[in-house]
């Protein structure tokens, strides 16, 4: 499988006249969510692995919110970045030409979905969204998927009214996903939804995603919290590279990307956020159904 993608981009990268020596560098975005030095250290093997392979200084940019990694892609000071389907949702409905999604984390049982996990403190009473009425709950950033529009669709289609003082005493947004699980941990609201591959052991935090990215941090024991919620299977975000790039940086990039568990299962953990199988290819498609959710929420 891998041989078959390489030779496909190194066949696409031939077809253009611009090269790698044309750039002067490559800037990698990393979405909120975790604190900027951890986003820093978890990728900083994988920055240095583009930038043997692309010959240019390679920088890793860790905006505070998602918009910032969405706005970077579309006016071109960004040039790849791990999305999540809303966040990309948003780059296409932009601008569709801006990006092109190439590579998607595959799972350990070979799925390439995750779920929106609501949380809540073991011992705060809360064991389902019915109990969890009258109380505060939180988000982590609007551009999130399974921090926010999954959860917003779902909630609402199952008839909880999202407006701050009708079902929830409170709806607060709290910057980002390690944000959302300190939160709850720390009592500063009663629930909230992060996202998770739903697989392995709930002590782990899953085997993947922000909950286990919390418990490798030591931020959170899960033997505190409870899950009080799960939504449907979510298709896990793309890696986008900027469609204005010359073919061969496009190429090797992900070509790089497709075999970092096969070459360095330590570095690929990072960027997945946790265990996982592999990362595999993707395409425009397989967003459709987010792409819609998001016109209907009209953001």
């Amino acid at each position: 499988m891998k041989a078959i993608i390489a030779a496909a981009l190194v066949s696409t990268a031939l077809v253009s006249t611009a090269q790698a020596q044309d750039i002067k560098g490559f800037n990698i975005g990393i979405l909120g969510g975790e604190n900027a030095q951890d986003r820093l250290n978890s990728n900083e093997c994988y920055r240095k692995k583009i930038e043997d392979a692309l010959g240019v200084p390679v920088k890793v940019f860790t905006p505070a919110d998602y918009d910032g990694v969405i706005q970077g892609l579309l006016g071109g000071t960004i040039d790849m970045a791990w999305m999540g389907a809303s966040g990309y949702a948003k780059v296409y409905l932009t601008d569709a030409k801006a990006v092109e999604p190439v590579l998607v984390k595959q799972n350990l049982d070979g799925s390439i979905g995750y779920y929106s996990i609501g949380i809540a403190r073991k011992d705060s009473g809360i064991t389902d969204m019915a109990t969890g009425k009258g109380k505060v709950i939180g988000f982590g950033d609007p551009n999130s998927t399974s921090g926010y529009l999954i959860p917003n669709v779902e909630l609402t289609q199952s008839g909880i009214a999202m407006q701050p003082g009708q079902y929830f005493k409170d709806v607060k947004f709290t910057g980002g996903h390690e944000q959302t699980i300190v939160a709850v941990n720390n009592g500063d609201v009663d629930l909230g939804v992060t996202w998770a591959d739903g697989l392995g052991n709930w002590e782990d935090g899953y085997n993947s995603g922000a909950l286990r990215k919390a418990v490798d941090a030591g931020l959170v024991d899960m033997n505190d919290l409870v899950q009080v919620w799960k939504s449907k299977e979510i298709p896990e975000g793309p890696m986008v590279i900027r469609s204005a790039l010359p073919a061969d940086v496009k190429a090797k990039v992900t070509e790089l990307t497709a075999n970092l568990w096969e070459e360095d299962a330590k570095c690929a953990y990072g960027v997945a956020g946790g265990d996982a199988k592999d990362f595999i290819p993707v395409k425009h498609e397989q967003y459709q159904s987010i792409i819609d959710a998001r016109k209907m929420s009209g953001s």
